[in-house]
């Protein structure tokens, strides 16, 4: 397939720098997603490496080959929106087919590559219905499927499921991990959803305010996140961060602590507060515990937890599974 380099990247509109200096090296077959809060410039990357976008400086490379001067037909991409962006008066084999008839493929490598992409995608009952005959699942499923057939030697999504309901964006989830599987594809994801991103990836970009604030594997992020800004955006419910005298105790500014490690206990723990709000969710309950030393804490429990909001508790964090940052909000060494 291919590999992707960002060396310098810069992307300006008029005095706003949206992307500062991007490095990025991303090997072929690797699956990396882009995440950040919304305006941190993660889909403007992507049009960039796409070419929907021209950059002010740096150089992308696709490939091994510099693809700066080149339009978005020519770098040997394909591309999948969040809007799916099908032409409602062709069927859906008439939008997977168009790209390549407009290409000159010949008739044969056509039949080829849509049987071969919907045996993948599970579409061969589909294709000759019409986008208005079809959920949204199935089309995002065409749009996947179009892309699929060209061959390229890098796929972008951009948000792919964000119009999807909870069900579906599961199911077309498993659909692009298996796909990428199969493929063995190099895949550039943008996503503001993190259960995505962990649950994707291969390795997590982490944006903010078009520059990259960490890049690793879901867990190295979500285990040793390098800032205050990835521990915060990265793992829901966020983590709980403590300052002042109680992060000062553990020779912290900052101390982090993730919901699942804390312990609540009756009394003998570190801080003591009393129970705000709870919430149930099956699998999960959450206890938002007011303490005065550090504030409003959350808790992950077992889903058969029993707490009561006005109750008085103790917590204790897990010794071991502190997160120390400094002044500068960077991570301290273990």
């Amino acid at each position: 397939m291919g590999s992707l380099k960002l060396k310098g990247v810069r992307k300006s509109f008029g005095k706003f720098e949206a992307i500062k200096g991007v490095d990025l090296d991303i090997a072929d077959g690797e699956f990396v997603v882009f995440v950040g809060p919304s305006g941190c410039g993660k889909s403007t990357l992507l049009r960039v490496i796409a070419g929907l976008e021209e950059h002010s400086e740096g150089n992308v490379e696709i490939d091994g080959r510099i693809v700066d001067a080149l339009p978005p037909a020519k770098r040997g991409i394909a591309m999948v929106f969040q809007t799916y962006a099908l032409y409602p008066h062709l069927s859906a084999r008439g939008n997977m087919e168009l790209a390549l008839k407009q290409e000159g493929v010949a008739r044969s490598d056509i039949d080829a590559r849509v049987t071969e992409a919907s045996r993948m995608l599970a579409l061969d009952q589909l294709l000759d219905r019409r986008p208005a005959e079809l959920s949204g699942g199935q089309r995002q499923r065409i749009a996947i499927g179009r892309a699929v057939v060209r061959q390229p030697s890098l796929f972008l999504f951009d948000e792919p499921l964000s119009n999807l309901d909870a069900g579906l964006r599961v199911n077309t989830r498993l659909e692009i991990a298996r796909l990428h599987r199969l493929l063995k594809a190099t895949i550039v994801y943008v996503t503001h959803d993190q259960v995505e991103a962990m649950t994707l990836a291969d390795r997590i970009v982490v944006l903010n305010q078009g520059a990259i604030e960490q890049v690793g594997a879901p867990l190295e992020l979500y285990r040793r996140p390098a800032n205050l800004f990835v521990a915060g955006f990265i793992g829901s419910p966020r983590m709980n961060f403590v300052q002042g005298a109680a992060a000062a105790a553990y020779g912290a500014q900052t101390l982090g602590v993730r919901p699942e490690h804390l312990r609540l206990m009756g009394t003998g723990g570190t801080w003591q507060g009393e129970v705000s709000h709870v919430e149930h969710l099956g699998s999960d309950t959450f206890v938002y515990v007011d303490v005065p030393q550090t504030g409003t804490l959350t808790v992950r429990l077992d889903g058969e937890a029993v707490a009561a909001p006005g109750a008085k508790v103790s917590l204790s964090p897990v010794a071991n599974q502190l997160h120390r940052f400094g002044p500068d909000g960077q991570r301290l060494a273990d």
